[in-house]
């Protein structure tokens, strides 16, 4: 399938590039997504009338994208889920979830620019590409924790991934106290009576049945 695009598409070409693609991906993402027509004699006859104002309406999109991007570019979301000890999510956050979390800071960004190609599932702090057009992208970072604390101290460079298991070995490794000692040292005391005790019992029990 060929087509003629109307702005800058990754590898394919820039605006005016007449280029092939696979019919299914120029159906289903370029023509509905407004980003190219089908090439034919009708449509670059059309795409050279318009040219001049295709091309202003890109640069003023792309601008616009930029302006975005200068406040947008290393921007934190902070995402709270619940999740095991070892940092995994019972749940996921998804691209939706992103949009919501930047909207909430003051950033209106569409799911189609958050390039998420899986749901996030552990906890952590993890960039995100955002493509705010063809020519600006930015990245930011997501945040995930199981409460505000933790995500504080994450943002810090801690890792929660690890913290559960670091506790779990300081406990088994913690030395043992004096009073501890004094009473297992006590119990072994009094076992050790009791057993000389017995002895001295079936001591007496055999020379009683000697004199018999």
């Amino acid at each position: 399938m060929k087509v003629i695009l109307l702005e800058r598409v990754g590898r394919l070409g820039t605006i005016g590039d007449e280029v092939n693609v696979k019919s299914g991906f120029g159906r289903n993402y370029l023509l509905p997504q407004g980003k190219a027509i089908r090439a034919n004699e009708a449509n670059r006859a059309k795409f050279e009338a318009e040219r001049e104002v295709i091309e202003k309406r890109n640069e003023d999109r792309r601008n616009e994208a930029a302006g975005i991007a200068d406040g947008l570019n290393g921007a934190n979301v902070v995402m709270i889920r619940q999740a095991s000890e070892a940092g995994t999510l019972y749940g996921s956050v998804s691209s939706r979830d992103i949009s919501d979390g930047l909207e909430k800071n003051g950033f209106s960004v569409v799911r189609s620019a958050i390039d998420l190609p899986l749901p996030i599932k552990t906890v952590g702090i993890h960039e995100v590409s955002l493509k705010l057009h063809a020519e600006v992208e930015v990245i930011v970072n997501v945040n995930v924790a199981r409460s505000e604390a933790e995500a504080q101290r994450q943002e810090a460079g801690e890792d929660m991934t690890v913290a559960s298991f670091d506790d779990d070995v300081a406990e088994k490794d913690e030395p043992v106290s004096e009073e501890d000692d004094a009473s297992e040292d006590t119990t072994s005391e009094d076992e050790a009576e009791g057993e000389d005790a017995t002895s001295e019992e079936v001591s007496e029990d055999e020379a009683s049945n000697d004199k018999e």
